[in-house]
């Protein structure tokens, strides 16, 4: 019988010739990434009772949720996890200064079409836009591949989400996924791999792949997947830390559901408070004020998401209403938007840049908001008491949309300042950009 991509790489790395939705399988993955939650994790690992770690090699810790420390107990996190990484041999650690977690894998080479990954990290799902089985475990369960370098999964029903059509001026990636998670709700893909392919899909850069899977998770997706091609295999040249071998699904495989969607059809939209899926054209709120403007997170905070904010910022001032915080996905990232200006133009309207990493995404630092304050943001979730402040409202859109809110201090249709996407794309390709950073 035609297998899908989940069902075909669970059962090579379960060694059975095949496996159904619903089966329960063991599987050693190639990656097992973690962060600053390591020093949680190492304690329950240290409780387990074994002396070393079963391979350290398939670990990758990168410090990125609260970098630098904001205060004794994040330091005192961060000592912690050095010296278990120094204890265990752990040769891919990424210390404060290279950025988010799953950017970070990206740039480094560790993300491979047909590959398992798992991450401590709900946005795991992001390891999709290369081709890999990319999920996000529990803090014990990676204690647990510590351990014995083994996690089990009950394989998914697949969703299939068939993508035609070209997006209109002012709409990206970021409404795309929005449109969906307001379509079919928060938990309408709850445990299914989503599969997104059709032509459209195939024309996305790496950045879009890697919005779109970012965001299978907020719909309850295990998985998040865009079949792999030359777009990839381009980025992954000279890049890969190893060989791999791309897994598809088959023609004629059996989708628990599919969806058809023309991008020509979507329109700007915001997610408003407190959930995900309160997804709403951007018209239905547009003049809401907000007192900030946050553009970062794994979600849209990589060089194409700076480029089109820098653009549409350039020789503007922001509204004096708002404040604007940003922050680059990578040190990387910052070095390239430093070199082609965008750095100057967003600091110049009065935007203030941050150290790469996760920021006030989960309300650490670098942007909480105050009471009964609103943040419109980048970020790929709004509920209640996210950005660290249960008496602050967060609203999702793109960088386009942010951009224009911030220069009105209101949510503001991003088609009033419009940008030339296809224009800002070829500035990017043409660009000598930055080395991928070596390792601390």
């Amino acid at each position: 019988m035609p297998k899908t991509f989940s069902e075909k790489i669970l059962a090579k790395y379960a060694g059975v010739e095949e496996v159904e939705p619903g089966s329960i399988v063991e599987v050693i993955p190639d990656v097992a990434m973690s962060h600053d939650n390591t020093a949680a994790i190492s304690k329950t690992f240290e409780k387990i009772g074994v002396d070393k770690l079963y391979d350290p090699d398939i670990h990758l810790i990168v410090l990125d949720h609260c970098v630098p420390p904001a205060n004794a107990t994040f330091a005192e996190n961060h000592r912690q996890i050095r010296t278990f990484v120094k204890k265990h041999g752990i040769k891919n650690f990424y210390d404060i200064n290279h950025g988010i977690c799953h950017q970070v894998m990206a740039e480094n080479g560790h993300c491979l079409p047909g590959t398992i990954m798992t991450g401590s990290d709900s946005h795991s799902t992001t390891y999709g836009a290369f081709g890999a089985f990319g999920t996000g475990v529990t803090r014990s369960e990676t204690a647990v591949i510590m351990a014995t370098g083994k996690i089990w999964f009950r394989v998914p029903e697949t969703m299939r989400i068939h993508l035609t059509g070209t997006f209109k001026d002012g709409v990206y990636v970021k409404d795309l996924a929005l449109h969906i998670i307001g379509k079919i709700s928060a938990d309408g893909a709850l445990y299914r791999a989503v599969e997104y392919d059709g032509p459209a899909a195939h024309r996305f850069s790496i950045s879009e792949r890697m919005t779109l899977t970012n965001l299978a998770v907020e719909m309850g997706a295990k998985v998040g997947y865009v079949p792999p091609d030359e777009i990839v295999y381009n980025y992954l040249e000279g890049r890969a830390v190893k060989e791999y071998e791309p897994v598809f699904s088959d023609e004629g495989c059996h989708y628990d559901e599919v969806l058809e969607i023309d991008l020509g059809t979507i329109e700007p939209v915001v997610a408003a408070p407190h959930t995900v899926d309160n997804v709403k054209p951007v018209g239905e709120l547009e003049g809401e004020p907000m007192e900030q403007v946050f553009v970062g997170t794994c979600n849209n905070a990589r060089l194409d998401d700076l480029a089109v904010l820098a653009h549409v910022l350039k020789d503007k001032t922001i509204s004096s209403e708002t404040r604007l915080v940003v922050i680059p996905a990578s040190s990387k990232v910052m070095i390239d938007a430093m070199r082609l200006g965008y750095v100057d133009s967003i600091v110049s309207a009065g935007g203030t840049l941050g150290t790469p990493g996760c920021g006030p995404c989960m309300g650490n630092h670098m942007g909480v908001p105050g009471n009964n304050e609103k943040t419109l943001s980048t970020a790929n979730r709004n509920f209640k008491g996210r950005m660290g402040n249960r008496e602050s409202e967060v609203y999702l859109a793109s960088p386009h949309t942010a951009a224009a809110t911030a220069l009105s201090g209101r949510i503001t249709d991003p088609r009033n300042h419009p940008v030339d996407w296809d224009a800002i794309r070829e500035e990017l390709q043409e660009a000598t950009l930055s080395p991928v950073l070596v390792k601390a």
